[in-house]
């Protein structure tokens, strides 16, 4: 029986010598031996955020980062700004209210990317604002928001910039320190290609001095103790980590450092422009924006006359390929290929092989092979292939 290919936005698949690390003996997370684990664990995640500042890794899922952001930073009633267009966003937004913040919600079109200059705008109408929040990659749109763009504007306030990257670093450009990020998260199952249940956080140190007056929302997911015990020597975790998900995501950490951070985000880029080109090769329309579409997920409008259950089952129980369905009012309207991670050109080539053959199957009158044609073509054209 083959492999089924996971193209959707996460978790993605996972290298054979990842999986193999996490086969390795569970050993005392409060030992020396564990440390160094977690210090090089914790220094790569510095790397690749691009950060001089420490980065810590949690256990738990990209939200559990998310809401350890947005809870060490806001008092009961303090207003938080959170940019909502799409599912993520909204997440922002309700991890907001749950930890006792009064959120101002900026709507942005499903679709479509925030302009900085509505952020500028809202942020001088409310100077009481603490924190924005914003995700770069909104994999539920297909949508990429303008993090640097934004992160100029909110050198000239007050307010902590607070980056949701779960879904972009690693595939995408994300430069903590010079995009004057402040809180910034991500997590293990997406781009940095590692098993799902492992997260990282990086906070500044304009962060630090808010979060040190803060009464925390939350016992597992106070920061500060992340930082206290970090800096313990042997350094450790508040809690019990998960050993096994801390072996795998260093050896992770470790591909992309072997790799290069650069040609691993081309690498994606690359990934993007093919099946993009190869969607509208068999004539399908892309969801979102192209001038803002993501590098790391692409979302495909459902070509009229087709159910979601008839043309993504078809992919995946005949073809074993999984793509990802809408989500909210998009459910049945768009459907979704993650390009993330480990993915190459040959899943990229197949996948459009296949949904050239399920819509051909469905009825469709498409001349097979004009996407894996121009998927092709974009990776022949290129200079990083």
């Amino acid at each position: 029986m083959e492999e089924t290919l996971l193209m959707i936005p996460g978790p993605t698949k996972v290298a054979p010598r990842v999986l193999k690390a996490m086969s390795d003996a569970i050993m005392n997370h409060r030992s020396a031996e564990f440390a160094e684990i977690l210090v090089e664990t914790n220094e790569m995640m510095a790397e690749i955020f691009q950060t001089e500042n420490p980065a810590y890794t949690i256990t738990g899922s990209g939200t559990a980062a998310m809401e350890a952001a947005v809870g060490n930073i806001l008092n009961k009633g303090d207003k938080i700004l959170n940019v909502v267009g799409g599912k993520f966003g909204e997440r922002f937004l309700q991890i907001a209210r749950a930890t006792g913040g009064s959120p101002l919600e900026l709507k942005v079109e499903w679709g479509t990317a925030v302009n900085p200059k509505d952020i500028e705008n809202i942020l001088d109408d409310n100077k009481d604002i603490k924190a924005v929040t914003i995700v770069h990659n909104e994999t539920s749109t297909g949508v990429t928001n303008p993090i640097e763009e934004v992160g100029n504007i909110l050198k000239n306030y007050d307010a902590l910039y607070v980056v949701d990257t779960v879904s972009s670093l690693g595939g995408d450009d994300v430069a903590v320190d010079d995009y004057n990020i402040d809180i910034c998260v991500t997590g293990s199952q997406k781009c940095l290609a590692a098993p799902p249940g492992m997260a990282a956080i990086t906070v500044s140190d304009d962060a630090w001095n808010v979060i040190d007056k803060v009464d925390s929302n939350s016992y597992y997911l106070d920061i500060r103790k992340y930082k206290k015990y970090g800096n313990n020597k042997p350094a450790e975790t508040p809690y019990t980590p998960s050993v096994s998900l801390m072996y795998a995501m260093r050896e992770a950490l470790s591909m992309i450092m072997e790799e290069g951070l650069e040609s691993r985000i081309e690498r994606h880029k690359l990934a993007a422009e093919a099946t993009r080109n190869g969607v509208k090769a068999i004539g399908l329309e892309l969801f979102a924006q192209e001038d803002v579409s993501s590098a790391t997920v692409t979302a495909v409008k459902m070509p009229e006359g087709v159910s979601d259950k008839d043309m993504r089952g078809t992919m995946r129980d005949k073809y074993g390929i999984v793509l990802a369905g809408g989500q909210d009012h998009l459910k049945g309207n768009v459907f979704r290929i993650g390009h993330m991670g480990n993915i190459t050109y040959k899943d990229i080539i197949t996948t459009m092989s296949a949904l050239e053959m399920t819509l051909k199957g469905l009825g469709f009158n498409i001349e097979l092979g004009k996407g894996v044609a121009a998927a092709a073509g974009t990776y022949i054209a290129s200079d990083h292939f």
